[in-house]
Order: C-alpha cells, then structure tokens, then sequence
C-alpha cells in the first residue's frame, strides 16, 4: 500500500518531500514511534532552510514594498514643488533675467532657495523691503548698501529675505543678480504699496516694495520680523490733506514687527504715534525712553514701551503671537550716536525741504522722494551717509531678535 501511494504520488508530479511524508505517516501507523521521531529529527535543517527562505522572501518584498511606496511620494513631492513653480512661472517669473531656484505659494508668491530652507527649518529670517533700492538712493550706492544689509543680516546668524515685484511676480528673497537688476534700472521700477500690488503684478511690472507691501507680503510667508530705514506716518498738514501713510493701517492689520529707526523727521510723530495707538499698534523703543526720528536720536515723543535686549523684544513679539492679535509691533532703534552728530544739519535741511515742497505745490507719494533728494543736496550727502548707517544698525539689531524668536520658538515646541 505504501509503495503505491508512492507511486501515485510521484506519478501526480509531488515532490520527494511529498512521498517520504507519507511513507513516515504509514511507518507511524506501523507501530515504529521511534522510527517517526528519528525521521522528523532528520528533516528539521531542512525545514530551517525553508523557514529561513521564507523569511528572507517576505523581506525582500516588504523592502520592494516600501521603496515603491517611497519612490511614489518622492514622485509625487516632485510634481507638487512642480506644478507650483509653475503657478508663479505662468504670471511672469520665465523671465531669464530673473531665473532661480524657487517654489511659488498659494497666492503665486516666489520664496526663494535659502528663503525656503531658513524657513522650513524654524531658523531666522529677516525681511527687508525694495524701495529702498530703488528710491531712496542712487545707483550704484543703492545696489551696495543692499548688498552690505544683507551681510549684516548673515552676518549674525540669519538669513535676509529681500522682497520686491519682478516681472509681475512678488519674489521673497533675492539673488545677487537680481538684486544688481533692480538697482540699476531703478527708473523702469514702480514703488508698490499694498494698493498697487494687484496692478503691478497684472501689468507683469517690476515693483519696490514699501513698508506696507513688504509686510503684508512677509506675512503671507510666515517672516515675522521686517528690517527697514524708517516707517511712514502722518504728514505735516495733514489735517486738511488727509496725508497719512499705508504703512499705519498696514501695521494695524498685519502681524509682522518693523524695526526701524522710528519714523521720519518730516512727518507729523506725535500725530503718527497717536494713529499707531488708535490702530491698537505696540510702540515701543529699543534702549532709550524717546520714540526716535530717524535722522536724530531725539523726537520729543515718549516711546510708549521700551525694550533693551534682543530677548524683550523677541518675548514681546511671540506674546502678540499667542494672542493672535493680528497686527504689527514697531519697535524704534535710535541712529548710532557716530552717525547723528550730523542730526542737527539734517533737521534744518530738512525743514527748508519741506518749504520748498509746500511752494512747488507737492502732495502724497511725490513728497518724500523729493525731500530725500534735498535733504541730500543740502547737508552735501551727509544724510545719506546717516540713512546707510542707520539702516545697517537696524539691520543688526532686527537680526538679533529673529534669532531671540527662533530660539524661543524652538524651546517651546
């Protein structure tokens, strides 16, 4: 009987494992306990083996498993960072000139390479606006004092993140090339506020960016933290011109903290300072009690706040942060006491300025151009030199505090 199973079983194609399987069974049956034991014994390796062959297989597929999987999302993340490249590539940003690496928003917003990393990685970012390059001084004085903020930024440990329209297409974060593009076809640029931002960028325009665009920009990348010269404010003779910066309501809107050098002595402060506090905004003044005025150290305003460290100023920030308040902080960094012994000479220049402007009949956006560029003619460049060095020191300072709020950031998660 046992020859026969054999034999059926080898004839139906079964292995030798199959036909010395039943020949043990029926040995078993035989009454030979012993004999089954010995066999099984002697078939244990070779159950081992194909255990071990087993395991190696379901490993191998298990691999080939996770690297398809890998490879799939890896696939995928590529069309994403592909697809919106594209969406800001389509509203301009082919332009040769204006070629690098970069992934664009939701809202079609190109963030430059290093931008992206700093913030992917919760480092420090420091934002700074373009107008600055355009208007507020020549070329080529223009394209090195951007350069030379941006080193100071570096410098400290973060990372600058200049912010300007090009080809109609907003840019956080610029390359050098860009950066020389900018500067020195400053008369192809228009200045951008938040109000010109949607022009600008459907006539596929190259934009500076003022205090206002800049912030609202920043925000829409999560920079918290905005480096610039000085902010806007109430305009002299503003009660019946109604001349009152965007850069006020912007700060009552957005949350991104402005470190500047105060407000400029050719406006109105204590009205600026008054429509800052109705906008619900934090003033407040770094190492010294008095909200400065840009060229001078001294406003006759008491800043309503005062910080003197890095640290405050970043717990002040992360403290709006958490109560979701949804508007800015100003924070005043008075010029370096070096650069305003120049200050006195720069306040009378800069009232003859503003005569000069009443005569000529100026009014709204034509007004601080040409104030600047006077101001300049009178004290024979002096307040150009100030501007540059209080625009590196606030620079330096801000740099600080987004490295006080990265840490902060950190410690808390």
């Amino acid at each position: 009987m046992t020859s026969q199973n054999s034999r059926v079983d080898s004839s139906s194609g079964n292995q030798d494992g199959d036909t010395s399987t039943n020949q043990e069974y029926s040995g078993v049956a035989s009454s030979s306990g012993q004999q089954g034991s010995g066999t099984w014994l002697s078939r244990l390796p070779a159950v081992s083996a194909g255990m071990s062959q087993l395991s190696s297989g379901f490993a191998t597929l298990t691999n080939r498993t996770v690297q398809a999987k890998d490879a799939a999302v890896e696939e995928g993340q590529t069309w994403q960072r592909r697809i919106a490249s594209l969406s800001g590539h389509l509203t301009g940003a082919l332009s040769n000139a204006f070629s690098t690496p970069e992934s664009a928003t939701a809202q079609g917003i190109v963030v430059g390479a290093e931008v992206q990393r700093a913030l992917r990685t919760g480092a420090a970012v420091v934002a700074l606006e373009s107008t600055i390059i355009s208007h507020g001084m020549p070329f080529p004085q223009n394209l090195e004092t951007a350069r030379a903020v941006e080193s100071v930024i570096r410098e400290q440990g973060a990372v600058p993140a200049t912010i300007a329209i090009l080809d109609g297409v907003p840019h956080i974060g610029l390359t050098d090339d860009q950066l020389h593009s900018l500067a020195s076809q400053a008369g192809r640029v228009r200045k951008t506020s938040r109000r010109d931002l949607a022009y600008v960028m459907a006539r596929r325009l190259h934009g500076a960016t003022t205090v206002s665009a800049t912030m609202l920009l920043a925000a829409r990348a999560g920079i918290r933290i905005f480096v610039t010269g000085g902010i806007g404010g109430v305009h002299r003779g503003a009660e019946s011109t109604m001349d009152v910066s965007a850069d006020l309501t912007e700060l009552g809107r957005t949350p991104v903290a402005v470190v500047c050098a105060g407000a400029k002595s050719i406006l109105d402060i204590p009205r600026t300072l008054e429509y800052l506090e109705t906008q619900g905004v934090s003033v407040a003044a770094y190492g010294t009690n008095e909200f400065p005025a840009f060229f001078t150290r001294r406003s006759g305003c008491r800043a309503p706040m005062r910080i003197d460290t890095p640290e405050e100023g970043a717990a002040l920030i992360q403290a709006a942060l958490q109560l979701n308040l949804d508007n800015g902080i100003v924070i005043g960094v008075p010029v370096p006491e070096a650069a305003a012994s120049a200050g006195e000479r720069v306040e009378r220049a800069t009232q003859q300025a503003l005569a000069e402007a009443g005569k000529r009949g100026l009014a709204g956006a034509a007004v601080t151009p040409f104030l600047l560029q006077r101001i300049r003619e009178l004290t024979g460049g002096a307040s150009l030199d100030t501007n540059i060095a209080l625009i590196k020191h606030n620079a330096a300072i801000g740099s600080k505090i987004a490295i006080a709020l990265a840490a902060a950031a950190h410690a808390g998660r």
